[in-house]
């Protein structure tokens, strides 16, 4: 970050796509035994005409359609000179999107992603717009890449480097991310119904008095400097990944389906909150 290596951060956030659709786990041990792509690498291959239009750039590559498990794509008979399967990514839609994110930092953000981000966030405070959608927005035409794994991605960038970059700290800071073990503890424990805010997991998390709204209401009112004094006061970032890390199987692994059948009240009475949760069953049997 401190260099504004480009390429490096290329090669992570590529590599951190690939953490999407399967546990952690898995995730991380494919890579460790397969290994990911790199700048460096496609760079390489692309560097000369390539046989496949598809690759001429970012605005053309579209509808790949490559399939690791059939050696098939869009465009067959191109196929064996094409560069994009020769990387043993865990499937044929990680090829894609790595291919897919390298064109978007060559062609969109002209090799420099360090530029493109602060241009991206001047422009929005300029036109009064939102800053998080203007770093997201662009990128949501990537392919293979969910608005959820695009908005974790980018809030650990943007918060990498608070004290050179605290402009982009403050951004990434109030990024949050709500997916189904937020959402269902949030329903379980009974704040949706205290909020009148009952609705099924989806778009309407990130609406007028969604999860989303919410967990920036609760960040307001905890000081997030009680944890650690280098922390804002205002930390929605923070308070969601608490959350996410009390629910999930690979973290603290207590609120979730795995421990909880979501057609009963929750019986686990270990747990920190057990006396005030509503224990609501997400599922009427």
């Amino acid at each position: 970050m401190r260099s504004e290596d480009s390429p490096a951060l290329f090669d992570w956030t590529v590599e951190t796509f690939n953490f999407q659709g399967i546990s952690d786990k898995v995730a991380a041990s494919y890579l460790e035994t397969h290994g990911s792509v790199t700048w460096r690498e496609l760079k390489a291959q692309l560097a000369s005409v390539p046989a496949c239009p598809l690759l001429d750039s970012y605005w053309a590559f579209e509808d790949c359609r490559y399939d690791k498990t059939r050696r098939t794509c869009s465009h067959p008979r191109q196929v064996r000179r094409c560069p994009l399967p020769k990387y043993p990514l865990r499937n044929g839609r990680l090829n894609q999107t790595a291919f897919s994110l390298f064109f978007f930092v060559r062609d969109v953000a002209k090799a420099d992603l360090f530029h493109w981000i602060d241009g991206q966030l001047s422009t929005a405070a300029a036109a009064n717009l939102s800053a998080q959608e203007s770093v997201v927005g662009p990128m949501r035409h990537i392919f293979g890449v969910s608005d959820k794994v695009l908005t974790m991605t980018l809030s650990s960038v943007l918060m990498a480097d608070r004290k050179r970059r605290p402009a982009w700290f403050k951004v990434g800071s109030r990024m949050i991310v709500i997916d189904r073990l937020i959402h269902n503890f949030l329903a379980r424990t009974g704040i949706l119904a205290r909020f009148g805010a009952d609705h099924p997991y989806g778009p309407r998390c990130y609406g007028e008095n969604g999860c989303a709204d919410i967990l920036r209401f609760v960040s307001t009112e905890i000081d997030a400097r009680q944890f650690d004094s280098g922390f804002p006061a205002d930390f929605p970032r923070f308070i969601q990944h608490a959350l996410w890390r009390y629910c999930a199987a690979g973290e603290l692994d207590v609120c979730n389906g795995n421990n909880i059948d979501d057609r009963k009240s929750c019986e686990q009475s270990s747990c920190i909150i057990f006396n005030s949760c509503s224990k609501i069953a997400l599922k009427s049997k």
